[in-house]
């Protein structure tokens, strides 16, 4: 896929998921939402105050009589609803309203009716930039703050998740660091050199990993010619694997707010994709997210 509009059309050829919002009383995700239900991939079910959830529709002109509304006041019992009705149900998934993170991460690492399940949760955004040639990866912005090189293998594997849902069967993965050789005092070209070890070594399947690379040699054929870089994948990564949340976030900001990229975003990791959004996301990269989310739920 090389745009967003590849990500909508592939989400409209699939099956329409049920989408359930936690805390759904939010004008701008209430946007998001219903523009993804006009677009036909998903049916809503709204769980929050059904008082405040009826005027912001009414003031974006969306009808009532096209969403199930589930009426709970407390944030905490309203993300317990939601996210157990979308760990009981195929194809439904699970989307971030107005609140706090903490709160409906709790109630979806639940242990008994929760969406938990053995792997990491990690974040991962899907981009779109009028400089590069198709959609790419990168992880984790949002969740792993100082990953160690386990972790960075968990994070690889659920990114490998969300490339195979935009059509990337073995996705390349560029391992981000600051210099393009492995340097016993940079941890991030340490951390490279093991995880392409693993991936040779059979223990990471489906992914080509490559690296360390600055970013320039991950992005760019022609920065990584003139180093002398002869890595395949260099300027043709599918995944940037960022060494920290901090480079990450700073990232996908930088992308979104300068660089004229669209984005959208999903928690991977759980038995059902998690759209979490910040609140600083346009309608638009919200309701993208829906879409990638929507194709994940297929997986």
């Amino acid at each position: 896929m090389k745009t967003m509009k590849d990500l909508v059309r592939a989400a409209n050829r699939n099956e329409t998921k049920t989408l359930v919002v936690a805390v759904a009383n939010d004008k701008p995700v209430l946007e998001s939402v219903e523009m993804a239900r006009k677009e036909g991939f998903i049916m809503p079910v709204l769980v929050g105050d059904t008082k405040l959830i009826k005027k912001i529709l009414n003031d974006i002109d969306a009808s009532v009589q096209n969403y199930r509304i589930i009426q709970e006041t407390d944030p905490v019992e309203a993300c317990r609803l939601a996210v157990e009705m979308v760990s009981e149900k195929d194809g439904h998934f699970l989307m971030k309203g107005l609140v706090d993170t903490s709160t409906i991460l709790k109630a979806a690492l639940n242990k008994e009716k929760g969406l938990r399940t053995d792997n990491r949760l990690s974040h991962v955004s899907v981009l779109e930039s009028p400089y590069y040639h198709k959609l790419f990866l990168m992880t984790d912005g949002g969740m792993n703050i100082a990953p160690n090189v386990d972790e960075k293998q968990e994070i690889i594997e659920n990114a490998a998740v969300i490339a195979r849902a935009i059509g990337v069967e073995v996705p390349t993965v560029g391992c981000l660091a600051a210099i393009e050789k492995v340097n016993p005092k940079m941890q991030a070209t340490l951390d490279a050199e093991t995880l392409i070890q693993r991936q040779k070594d059979g223990i990471i399947q489906n992914v080509n990993i490559e690296g360390p690379f600055a970013l320039d040699n991950a992005i760019n054929k022609d920065a990584a010619i003139h180093k002398g870089i002869t890595s395949p994948g260099a300027g043709d990564v599918d995944i940037l694997l960022m060494p920290s949340i901090e480079a990450g976030n700073i990232f996908y900001k930088t992308m979104m707010f300068l660089a004229k990229a669209k984005g959208a975003s999903v928690i991977a990791g759980a038995k059902k994709p998690i759209v979490l959004t910040s609140r600083a996301d346009s309608k638009e990269s919200k309701f993208y997210s829906i879409a990638l989310s929507a194709l994940v739920a297929d997986l």
